[in-house]
């Protein structure tokens, strides 16, 4: 019978992820005061330096050297020692808590309320993870202290709110986004954590095949029209969109965008942030972006036929302009345009390129498994390629946290606006997957199928994309 090794959260949080590496130790039982602990060195000096740290009475159950890193990996994830070392926070459990989840990654870190308890999760490689139970009674009191950093009115808990977090150390600084939203037993918060450090962001290392990133880069060197990437939340798009203003950003270039968040600053780009509560919203900021002589202006999304409007006009009158919109395939935008109420001819002469994309998990090298392929794990409309015999499994290891899987890539489908899709635009002629096959563009699918093919993912991974 396979072990289990996950530990409830209420106990994982009477010590900390560096407390567990340190000392070696996994909580197993607490009850009247008493911590048990299991470890694999049950010494009475860690016992008494454990009963003075934790300041409870503790009682050591000797465990195997492998079964404890097996419960350090899958329960503790250890932080970026390089980057925190420096700094110096208070033993606040929510300052805590913030460094914690921009040090291992996590982008948005959620605290719930229910009936009898509070939980925080943290999203990490697309996937939340439960971290925190917090009492009820404590609730309150970081709803309050997370409102008041972000400027909102602590009074107000009928209606939803937004405000932003700046944190600064000697390190780094970082933004966090905060959302709240009234729910059955309490405000439900919500902190999207953005880095502010675009130096790492590089259109080579996205995800782009060879023939995709030459077609990219010959796209965005126009010097008018519009640039669309699709997808849904957090699949990169807005990456995607700054890596691209990190190429086209020289002295000669006047760059502007309207962003809701302001997700990283560009040195030489003018930023500004949406603010719909006064009337700064994307069309209405796009008008006025058009008096200010820029050469490119990236919209932070097209929301509804405004803004579509405004962006179209600017690609008109000889500006590239680069937006997200959310649809599910690259072509869809098309149609999603046209249901915005924009003439199919306009659309024909100022689209240069229409993108859609995907981020999928990476398997672990140190432990993925390779293994012949049954029609069981494809979807039962696919038929099997002929040249895919095998796929890769995730197992899991202590190098990416018993998950199968370590760090994520992005999956593109690129379609260039030629002068025969053009026509096809013109017409409402929507039915393009012939000319798709005849020209060689990889669709998401296809896309998706080559990294199984090539091991970087997995069949479940990608099973949504491939099912399609």
């Amino acid at each position: 019978m396979k072990k289990d090794y996950n530990i409830a959260i209420s106990l994982l949080q009477l010590i900390s992820s560096e407390q567990a590496y340190h000392y070696r130790i996994i909580p197993h039982k607490y009850s009247d005061g008493k911590l048990v602990l299991k470890t694999d060195n049950t010494s009475d000096s860690l016992k008494q330096e454990l009963q003075i740290i934790l300041n409870k009475n503790i009682e050591l159950l000797n465990e195997s050297s492998e079964n404890i890193e097996h419960y350090l990996s899958i329960n503790f994830r250890q932080r970026n020692v390089n980057q925190t070392k420096d700094l110096h926070y208070t033993s606040d459990f929510l300052e805590k808590l913030l460094f914690t989840a921009k040090d291992i990654g996590s982008s948005d870190v959620h605290f719930e309320p229910y009936e009898h308890k509070c939980r925080v999760r943290l999203r990490l490689d697309g996937k939340l993870k439960e971290q925190f139970i917090i009492p009820l009674q404590d609730y309150p009191i970081i709803v309050n202290k997370l409102k008041i950093k972000a400027g909102l009115d602590i009074s107000e808990k009928r209606l939803p709110q937004d405000g932003r977090i700046t944190i600064k150390t000697t390190v780094e600084e970082f933004d966090i986004r905060v959302s709240s939203l009234p729910t059955l037993h309490g405000e439900k918060l919500v902190l999207r954590i953005l880095s502010k450090d675009a130096n790492h962001i590089n259109l080579d290392d996205l995800g782009f095949t060879k023939t995709e990133l030459k077609t990219y880069k010959e796209t965005i060197k126009k010097p008018n029209g519009i640039i669309l990437i699709s997808g849904p939340t957090g699949s990169g798009k807005t990456t995607t969109l700054y890596a691209t203003l990190k190429l086209l950003n020289d002295d000669q270039t006047n760059i502007l965008t309207i962003e809701d968040p302001i997700e990283y600053t560009l040195e030489g780009v003018n930023q500004v942030q949406l603010k719909e509560n006064i009337g700064l919203d994307f069309a209405s900021t796009l008008r006025t972006f058009l008096r200010q002589d820029p050469d490119i202006i990236m919209v932070g999304e097209i929301r509804d036929g405004k803004t579509a409007n405004m962006a179209i006009r600017a690609a008109l009158t000889g500006h590239l302009v680069l937006s997200t919109i959310h649809t599910n395939s690259a072509w869809a935008t098309i149609s999603r345009l046209i249901d915005m109420d924009i003439p199919s001819f306009l659309i024909a002469s100022t689209l240069n390129v229409s993108i859609a994309q995907r981020l999928v998990r990476k398997l672990c090298n140190s432990c993925k498994i390779e293994e012949a392929i049954s029609k069981d794990v494809l979807p039962s409309n696919l038929e099997s390629p002929k040249h895919l015999k095998t796929h890769y499994k995730p197992i899991g290891c202590n190098a990416c946290y018993h998950t199968g899987y370590s760090g994520r890539k992005a999956i593109y489908e690129i379609i260039p606006i030629t002068k025969t899709l053009i026509n096809n635009i013109k017409q409402n002629d929507l039915e393009i997957d012939d000319y798709l096959k005849e020209n060689k563009i990889a669709t998401l699918k296809i896309n998706a199928l080559s990294l199984v093919e090539k091991g970087i993912t997995s069949i479940e991974e990608v099973y949504p994309l491939i099912s399609d």
